[in-house]
């Protein structure tokens, strides 16, 4: 299959490149910034030849938007906006006007849309929507926006001839550098792996190797449409999360935080309190219901896999740097 990965150069377009371009598919990213084969010129938001891509495609991925790892300053939150909703906007008008429209786009989204809840889980079917919930700062509602308006933006288009899926995904869990996991298992290693706030909030993930299992699933079946979970069927408290994240690295103790000392921590990394702060309790019911078998249903599970992973490719950069003449 041919398959088209706008804004495919993030930590998510490089495990689905990877694995995807392993398994023997033709796979073309775009980008804002080509600096390899396969990768063609776009900038998210106007007509170019990279629409070439797209027509005669089998498969479209759009993972385009700006990060969320950042302050939410207003600025940042409408860029955010900006980014998705123009994106998927234009990939929509490329699609229409394909003379062979591609099958099946697959339209990034976020858990994030769900409300901050303890009480019981979300899936598709009852999960409740966020955005009036009660004490939470009033920002967190602008994130649960931007999601809304990043889906209504696929809905909305009018292409009859390709079926579409918006991807609610939760953080995807990989051992490569720059990812969530690689924060996550830094802040353990410096002994701040403890609980955050309580740690009562509820941690959604999953893991790499499911979600690439999962968008292979999803575009063979042609009769899924519409909003899909990705997320490993049991989240668990941020508590527990890095409880099992530490005993996985061999790390006994976390330093537990406050509010206050979270939000300080997240103004030095540059980042935002929301995404330590707000229990997302997400499962993938339409997942199960269509008969997906998770591989890491379970974090302790998934946790000893990427821990290994991540010490295995150590160990193979330390080994190829001593090849190297001067190297340490």
């Amino acid at each position: 299959m041919k398959i088209v990965i706008p804004g495919g150069t993030g930590q998510v377009g490089t495990i689905l490149d990877r694995a995807l371009s392993g398994a023997g598919h033709e796979v073309v990213v775009l980008t804002r910034r080509p600096a390899r084969e396969r990768e063609v010129a776009w900038d998210g938001r106007t007509w170019g030849p990279w629409t070439e891509e797209i027509d005669g495609s089998d498969v479209v991925i759009n993972l385009a938007g700006r990060s969320v790892s950042c302050r939410y300053t207003p600025a940042n939150l409408r860029a955010m906006m900006d980014s998705r909703v123009h994106s998927t906007e234009i990939v929509g008008e490329a699609i229409a006007a394909a003379a062979r429209p591609p099958g099946v786009w697959l339209q990034m989204s976020t858990a994030t849309v769900y409300a901050h809840r303890f009480d019981a889980p979300n899936d598709e079917a009852t999960g409740v929507i966020g955005g009036s919930e009660a004490d939470v700062p009033d920002y967190w509602s602008y994130s649960v926006e931007i999601a809304r308006a990043w889906e209504r933006a696929q809905e909305v288009a009018d292409t009859p001839h390709t079926r579409k899926v918006a991807l609610r995904s939760a953080m995807v869990m990989s051992p490569d550098r720059g990812g969530v996991f690689d924060v996550l298992l830094r802040l353990a290693r410096l002994g701040l792996g403890g609980p955050v706030a309580g740690g009562g909030q509820y941690v959604s993930w999953i893991h790499d190797r499911d979600f690439v299992r999962a968008v292979e699933f999803l575009v063979e079946r042609d009769d899924l449409r519409g909003p899909v979970n990705l997320a490993a069927p049991r989240p668990l408290p941020q508590r527990a999360f890095m409880r099992e994240l530490r005993s996985a690295w061999g790390i006994p103790v976390g330093l537990p935080a406050t509010r206050a000392m979270a939000e300080l921590g997240a103004f030095a990394l540059r980042t935002d309190t929301e995404l330590l702060l707000k229990s997302r309790r997400v499962v993938p019911g339409r997942l199960l219901a269509e008969g997906f078998e998770f591989a890491y249903a379970d974090w302790p599970e998934a946790a000893g896999d990427l821990v290994r992973r991540r010490r295995r490719d150590r160990e193979r950069a330390g080994d190829e740097g001593a090849l190297v003449p001067g190297s340490s």
